[in-house]
């Protein structure tokens, strides 16, 4: 059962103030590429809003994270899952996706050598996962959250993360949703109950202000050692 098509709209602007007022810092998040697989994003006009902005800004972000050793994981449903697997999800999205191109993340994002990518089976990122796990092992308690779709599996990822004592950044123009509604609803949700809202911009310029205050401190250190 393919998703039905989802028409164009311009990306909201967020409505709500954060109400926490989190640092992002390089040392300590993780990127989250949520279901970016061609599947997924068939249901879209890829040249048009939120699709054409959504992708851009994903693949600026993956790029600058790794420039930065910042970890970029993807999560990825399997095709042709076996009913017992699949459970509730048929009942409301039938029986999915099949084995093959639908699976694949599209090449925009393609994963790299040294990127993760997680076997999904339900909204939530974490559910049935290892990510908690794995941003244990990294050390890293901040997770920046892109993809789609934006009510679904990126605001119940949020929610999960807040759970699990994690600090969640939904980027508002770097998801994409069934509507310009839902996108609305999810970016407030997240503002108000449970994460921090960013924009693109906001990501790159918090890292990039990261690197330069460590090489400020790297370079203050050799003066000092000279003297």
């Amino acid at each position: 059962m393919p998703i039905p098509s989802i028409d164009s709209y311009a990306v909201p602007e967020p409505r709500e103030a954060n109400r926490v007022d989190w640092q992002l810092d390089p040392a300590r998040c993780a990127v989250l590429v949520h279901d970016m697989q061609r599947y997924f994003l068939a249901a879209y006009d890829r040249s048009a809003d939120p699709a054409a902005s959504a992708v851009t800004n994903m693949t600026r972000i993956v790029e600058d994270a790794r420039t930065h050793g910042v970890p970029v994981i993807y999560s990825a449903q399997p095709g042709d899952q076996h009913p017992h697997r699949r459970g509730l999800l048929r009942e409301f999205w039938g029986t999915g996706m099949t084995e093959g191109e639908d699976t694949e993340i599209i090449p925009e994002l393609a994963p790299r050598e040294g990127d993760m990518v997680l076997t999904k089976w339900r909204y939530s990122a974490f559910q049935r996962t290892d990510l908690r796990q794995i941003l244990s092992h990294l050390q890293r308690d901040q997770l920046v959250i892109l993809g789609v779709y934006g009510h679904m599996g990126c605001q119940v990822t949020a929610t999960e993360a807040f759970m699990h004592d994690i600090q969640a950044f939904l980027v508002s123009d770097a998801i994409a949703d069934f509507s310009r509604e839902e996108h609305q609803d999810a970016v407030d949700y997240v503002a108000k109950r449970c994460g921090a809202v960013l924009s693109t911009g906001d990501v790159l310029a918090a890292w990039d202000a990261s690197a330069a205050s460590s090489a400020g401190v790297a370079n203050t250190a050799q003066e000092a050692a000279r003297v």
